[in-house]
């Protein structure tokens, strides 16, 4: 990268939160890259939300600082940043037709001639012939692109996104995930989301920091994250992950050998974030839809080489694309399997002894001394976001 390029990166340095004894987001080191699409990812209360607001001056960092490429602009209003912020409440005035709500900005700031520029972004939100509607003449999505539009039309170093698509439902999130990423493509522009939904940062987003109890737990792009997590957080939190405890029996070049109960497993050493010594517990993991189900019956037509367990169907869900098995191993209870439904076996049932098998290359290895079950997301009754958030 050159001068001319870094010059927009937005750069947090030991920026940190309390509120009295508690501490929201513990002081990190983050530098989001010009042009990028970047999503803070993490459940309630991880400490996302605040760090956003703390970007866009509407809180206070406790320690560190916030810069916009060479700016030092933390002790900054928010209003004298080159930011603008999207809400999930998109706040649309609704006295105000869409044309109006996007030349808003424009006008405050005394902009005369706004006509052209209005509809040059409702042209990129692909709302140019809805100008003359009123905000609840529009359905969601569009309401949402018409606060996107009133926000870039200001032409901001950087759109702030908090949960921007959290009242929409499933399919039109879908939609909207795809048109945010292409607005953001055609207009360059640095975008940085706040979400609590995993599949929502991996679709848009460039770089994913995920964050947990207010420290960021592992960031990269989305794939590196999903392929190679590197604690058990990310690995239950980012879809889902089958951890079952093992040791290391031995080690022999690039691959450790390992013992689960009475079965025996290999991993690449190059994937496993634990220390790799004989003896050591480690946490193996294996991705649902990495796993291969044959019936007991089959057992021997399995090729030689790959990683095997043997255990029972406990339930099988047909998801259309797939079946969902929850199989119970000596090894390990609670096992998932995905399937994808191309040629159904009707042998694997809820009874049924099966074996899981998989390609060694594709399990990853994790420092036992975590928690197993971080990450893994609980039934809550209250939804809100508290300010840690």
């Amino acid at each position: 990268m050159t001068d001319d390029t870094t010059r927009g990166d937005v750069r947090l340095s030991g920026i940190g939160k309390t509120y009295g004894a508690f501490t929201a987001v513990h002081p990190l080191d983050l530098t989001i890259p010009e042009g990028s699409f970047f999503a803070l990812l993490g459940a309630s209360g991880c400490g996302k939300t605040t760090t956003l607001r703390m970007i866009a001056g509407l809180e206070e960092p406790t320690s560190g600082t916030v810069h916009l490429g060479e700016q030092d602009v933390t002790a900054l209003p928010p209003y004298k940043r080159p930011v603008n912020t999207v809400f999930q409440s998109y706040a649309l005035f609704p006295h105000l037709d869409i044309h109006e709500n996007v030349a808003f900005g424009l006008r405050r700031r005394g902009i005369k001639s706004v006509k052209k520029q209005v509809a040059e972004m409702l042209d990129l939100v692909q709302l140019g012939d809805k100008a003359k509607h009123k905000p609840h003449q529009l359905s969601g999505g569009q309401q949402q692109r018409v606060a996107v539009a009133r926000a870039l039309i200001n032409h901001p170093r950087v759109l702030l996104l908090d949960e921007p698509l959290g009242a929409l439902d499933l399919k039109l999130r879908r939609q909207m995930q795809l048109e945010l990423k292409r607005i953001q493509t055609e207009v360059g522009i640095t975008f940085v989301h706040v979400t609590h939904d995993q599949e929502e940062a991996m679709t848009m987003a460039d770089q994913v920091a995920v964050m947990n109890a207010g420290r960021v737990e592992q960031l990269g792009a989305p794939a590196d994250l999903y392929e190679n997590p590197r604690t058990t957080f990310v690995a239950n939190f980012l879809g889902s992950s089958n951890l079952i405890e093992a040791e290391i029996a031995a080690s022999s070049g690039d691959t450790l050998a390992l013992r689960a109960g009475d079965g025996k497993l290999s991993l690449p050493a190059a994937r496993c974030s634990a220390p790799t010594g004989t003896g050591e517990k480690v946490l193996v993991g294996i991705r649902p839809e990495k796993i291969s189900l044959a019936h007991a019956d089959d057992a021997g037509e399995i090729p030689d080489g790959r990683n095997r367990l043997t255990g029972r169907v406990t339930a099988a869900s047909f998801i259309g694309v797939s079946t969902q098995y929850v199989i119970d191993s000596p090894v390990c209870e609670g096992l998932e399997v995905y399937v994808q439904n191309v040629e159904r076996d009707g042998r694997l049932a809820p009874g049924a002894e099966v074996v899981l098998h998989w390609n060694p290359e594709h399990t990853f290895g994790l420092d036992a001394a975590q928690a197993i079950d971080a990450g893994v997301e609980k039934v809550e009754t209250d939804s809100g976001e508290g300010a840690g958030a």
